[in-house]
């Protein structure tokens, strides 16, 4: 079931490569498909206070466009995911913490890619020192639930890996 008949690599990049398949799905029908083979991510759902919440302004280039989002991450070569998104904490909002909870996780375009994002939640946060990296243009900001809610309903927060963190946390 769902053997790979045939598999050629068409790009290699920094972040991910792609790859055309011939696979036998399990109707016997053979696929030609084009996937995307990415490393995997994490997700933060970093909670200041019980009811409040970090988001980041983001400059993402790909869409020439600023959104919010929650702090993620790509996971580093044979890295944990706990250690990726403690990392990211620092990096991208300047906070660290020993309380976290795995939420869960998605597949945020299984039609195309092999990508799997960790969820996490983390508090009790303690201010630190960020450390951006030079190729991210982020703007921390402290929202309420409330403000987080209107944010969605008034189409602000546009990311679907957010969206989904949102509401494994029970803040949607």
């Amino acid at each position: 079931m769902n053997k790979v008949s045939s598999r050629k690599k068409i790009f290699g990049g920094k972040l991910i490569n792609l790859y055309f398949e011939k696979r036998r799905l399990p109707n016997s029908y053979v696929a030609s498909l084009e996937i995307v083979r990415h490393p995997g991510a994490v997700l933060i759902v970093p909670f200041i206070k019980r009811d409040e919440i970090v988001l980041i302004k983001q400059y993402r280039p790909v869409i020439n466009s600023y959104i919010w989002e929650l702090p993620a991450g790509t996971l580093h070569k044979n890295e944990n995911p706990l250690s990726c998104a403690k990392r990211e904490l620092v990096e991208e909002i300047g906070y660290v913490t020993k309380r976290w909870k795995r939420l869960g996780y998605i597949y945020p375009a299984p039609g195309y890619t092999t990508e799997k994002i960790l969820i996490f939640e983390a508090r009790g946060l303690r201010k630190v020192e960020r450390k951006i990296e030079k190729d991210e243009i982020i703007s921390p900001e402290i929202f309420s639930k409330r403000e987080i809610i209107r944010l969605l309903r008034s189409g602000k927060i546009v990311d679907a890996k957010t969206i989904s963190a949102l509401s494994l946390a029970r803040v949607t």
